[in-house]
């Protein structure tokens, strides 16, 4: 059974949406996008490449699929150490509304999304890697479906924009397994699965 790990970039307040670029998502009207660019580094592009020599698979969520598919399979340098992972690799998109998918080694997984994704991981070995795809990501934590989170805190607060953890979240516990950061401020924090959150009072 495959594991489902989330790489995902946040602001401090929380926001997701478009770290990569301003046009990269305007949606909601959202006028703040490309705020990581600052904040890429040596540091930054080692722990991404760390975590794209490990992947069997990549699942996607519609929007991050297309945003993708618009500019990865360009990247045609065999020493590219995620272009050459993303395009070759198996990858899977949630959709109800893709037609097809041109990409190769793309196939478009229909119907209930937490079904489909349960079912992918019963069937894929090793390590299945999410990439924003904030809206599906939600989705999925909803049921207990991802187990590694690499969440990537960019020191930035924009106070607008789609948040991962929004009000109404399913209340989780992690446990930290990993924690570094970038010479210019980015925390880089791994968590895996932990149940359900408990509850007291200090000092009792």
């Amino acid at each position: 059974m495959a594991t489902l790990s989330l790489t995902q970039f946040l602001t401090l307040d929380g926001v997701y949406q478009a770290p990569g670029g301003p046009e990269e998502d305007p949606s909601g009207g959202f006028d703040r996008g490309g705020w990581v660019a600052p904040y890429v580094d040596e540091d930054f592009g080692g722990f991404i490449d760390e975590v794209f020599a490990r992947p069997a698979a990549f699942l996607l969520g519609r929007r991050t699929y297309d945003i993708f598919a618009s500019y990865w399979p360009r990247q045609t340098d065999p020493g590219d150490p995620v272009a050459s992972k993303l395009n070759a690799l198996p990858k899977y998109v949630v959709s109800t509304t893709l037609a097809s998918a041109d990409w190769p080694t793309t196939t478009v997984l229909r119907g209930d999304a937490a079904d489909a994704v349960a079912a992918l991981k019963e069937r894929v070995d090793g390590e299945i890697q999410m990439h924003g795809s904030g809206g599906l990501a939600q989705t999925l934590l909803a049921h207990d479906l991802i187990d590694r989170l690499h969440l990537l805190v960019f020191p930035v607060v924009l106070g607008a924009g789609r948040r991962l953890f929004r009000e109404g979240a399913t209340p989780s516990a992690f446990r930290l397994t990993d924690a570094r950061s970038t010479s210019v401020g980015v925390a880089i924090h791994t968590y895996e699965r932990a149940g359900r959150p408990e509850f007291g009072t200090i000092g009792e």
